[in-house]
């Protein structure tokens, strides 16, 4: 992927709510495809690392996008979530490694979660969710991570399980709680897992088109719907939640959801912290053009605002033989645009 010439930023509006996107911000390395963004976090610096599904999986980049390193190289069996915390010590999931692992900033590993290569029994069959005999402990397909003030690791679990597993800041164990289903407290693809200011724990339960909100115990709160597949989330300093949802079909395959052809593919919704829509940005109609998404899949945000959309596309197994002309037509759309805050 050779580095874009730098152009003029589009502007998107919807409600009170301005961006400014530049789908030209990555510069990678001469040469280097990325393919697929599944994972972006933020250290302290305003570093940005990204997680990807390449051979170059971990990589860093500044604030205007300029490369400044890459490590994991062999590390992982299939990248998936990252996380970066307080002491800007990085957490990454491998999902199909059925394992969490910690590494220090310049990717020197530190702590390894779960046994690699071993996945707990769930019964589950080809990685299908729908599949699923019963819930299990760490792990099977993690999928991320989040960590409260006091330092406790929180892991979503999965693709192959339906969990939120707890630990102690040095990876002791402590519990799990969910299961399989629709009903509060259950989950089909928990994809995500947030630890919001609120002391909340917040789970992108992404095949039930919900966010659930917990307590740290894993007690039931409330849940948003009006999603379309949702991520994750991250949320600002003014009591708004931004959310990647990667919807019912991406970039013109119609194949993910086929009793949903009509409805909306991958977006960027705005809530309110009840849950309330004030603004949406995409929709992928038009995943080449800026402002929209062939498949979002995480989102991250700095000390600025500015948040930063991964994406996946074609190129991975789950997508299987639906490469169709309008998929190929945007092949070229970005795997990641950075969206800053235009305020009057």
């Amino acid at each position: 992927m050779s580095p874009r010439t730098e152009k003029e930023p589009t502007i998107v509006r919807d409600g009170d709510f301005t961006f400014e996107v530049r789908d030209d911000w990555l510069k990678p390395p001469e040469g280097w495809d990325l393919k697929q963004i599944v994972g972006i976090a933020i250290d302290s610096r305003d570093r940005v690392f990204l997680f990807s599904r390449s051979d170059h999986p971990l990589t860093v980049f500044d604030r205007d996008g300029r490369f400044l390193d890459s490590w994991g190289d062999g590390e992982f069996t299939r990248p998936h979530g990252i996380f970066i915390a307080p002491d800007d010590s990085v957490f990454c999931t491998d999902d199909f490694g059925h394992c969490v692992k910690k590494f220090t900033p310049s990717g020197e590993l530190l702590m390894t979660l779960g046994t690699p290569g071993s996945p707990s029994d769930t019964g589950v069959e080809n990685c299908d969710y729908r599949t699923m005999k019963r819930p299990a402990g760490p792990f099977n397909l993690p999928t991320n991570v989040a960590m409260s003030p006091e330092g406790d690791i929180f892991v979503s679990d999965g693709y192959g399980n339906a969990c939120i597993h707890r630990f102690s800041s040095d990876g002791v164990f402590i519990e799990s709680w969910g299961a399989p289903g629709s009903k509060p407290g259950e989950f089909q693809i928990p994809h995500a897992v947030r630890y919001g200011s609120d002391g909340h724990l917040y789970v992108s339960d992404r095949e039930n088109l919900r966010i659930q909100r917990f307590t740290p115990e894993g007690h039931f709160v409330d849940e948003w719907s009006d999603l379309a597949r949702p991520c994750e989330v991250v949320m600002d300093g003014d009591g708004h939640f931004y959310v990647v949802e990667l919807g019912f079909h991406i970039g013109g395959v119609r194949k993910i959801h086929p009793d949903k052809v009509d409805e909306t593919g991958g977006r960027l919704s705005v809530l309110d912290v009840s849950g309330r829509v004030l603004a949406r940005f995409g929709g992928g109609e038009r995943p080449e053009l800026p402002g929209d998404f062939f498949g979002p899949h995480d989102i991250a945000m700095d000390s600025h605002g500015d948040l930063y959309i991964g994406e996946i596309r074609p190129g991975a197994a789950a997508f299987g033989d639906v490469l169709t002309d309008e998929v190929r037509k945007n092949l070229g759309a970005p795997i990641l645009q950075k969206f800053i805050r235009v305020r009057s």
